[in-house]
C-alpha cells in the first residue's frame, strides 16, 4: 500500500524544506526566461520565515517529505493573493497543484472571507497558465517586469459562502 499525499498548514520547522523545494521548482522558470535572479531563487530563509507569519502557508507531504507548497494573504478589500505554488517535479501532472490551489482558496475563504483570488505567472509559463485556467482563473492584466518577462495577472471570484440558519 502506498503513502498518500496530505495537505496541511506549514510550521516553522517546514521553512527550510519549503525553501529548498522552491529553489528546485523555480529552476525551470528561470531557464524559460533566462533569468536566475528571479525572487523565488534569491529569497532568504529569514524572508520565508517572515512570510509564514503573514498568512496561511500550506504544504503537501508525502510521508515526511514536503513535495508541494502554496502561500496566501488577503487585503482589506477581500482580494486574496496566492503565491509560490510549487510541486516537486516528480510529483507534477498528478493533480497536486490543483489540490493545493483548492486548499489555499478554501483556507483563505474560511479565515478571511476572501471575495476574489488573484495570482501571477510568467507569460511563457504554459503549464501554469493551463493549471490556472482549468481551475477557473482568467487573465485580467499584464505587467512588464523586464525585457524578457511579463507577468500575467489572473483572477477568479470566490464562490458565495453558504450560510446555514437555524430554525
Amino acid at each position: 500500500m502506498g503513502i498518500s499525499v496530505t495537505i496541511s498548514a506549514a510550521t516553522e520547522d517546514d521553512a527550510e524544506k519549503i525553501l529548498k523545494l522552491q529553489y528546485l521548482c523555480y529552476q525551470r522558470e528561470a531557464e524559460i526566461y533566462g533569468d536566475y535572479t528571479i525572487e523565488p531563487l534569491t529569497q532568504t530563509l529569514d524572508d520565508l520565515r517572515a512570510e509564514l507569519s503573514q498568512g496561511p502557508v500550506l504544504v503537501a507531504r508525502l510521508g515526511e517529505e514536503v513535495v508541494g507548497s502554496v502561500r496566501g494573504t488577503v487585503d482589506q478589500d477581500g482580494t486574496a493573493s496566492l503565491a509560490k505554488l510549487i510541486v516537486h517535479p516528480r510529483m507534477q501532472r498528478h493533480g497536486l497543484g490543483g489540490r493545493l490551489l483548492s486548499a489555499i482558496e478554501a483556507r483563505l475563504a474560511e479565515e478571511s472571507a476572501a471575495k476574489r483570488y488573484r495570482l501571477f505567472t510568467g507569460h511563457r509559463s504554459e503549464g501554469n497558465l493551463r493549471l490556472y485556467r482549468r481551475n477557473g482563473y482568467a487573465p485580467v492584466g499584464t505587467e512588464q517586469v523586464s525585457r524578457k518577462l511579463s507577468l500575467i495577472m489572473l483572477e477568479k471570484e470566490a464562490a458565495p459562502q453558504a450560510f446555514v440558519t437555524s430554525a
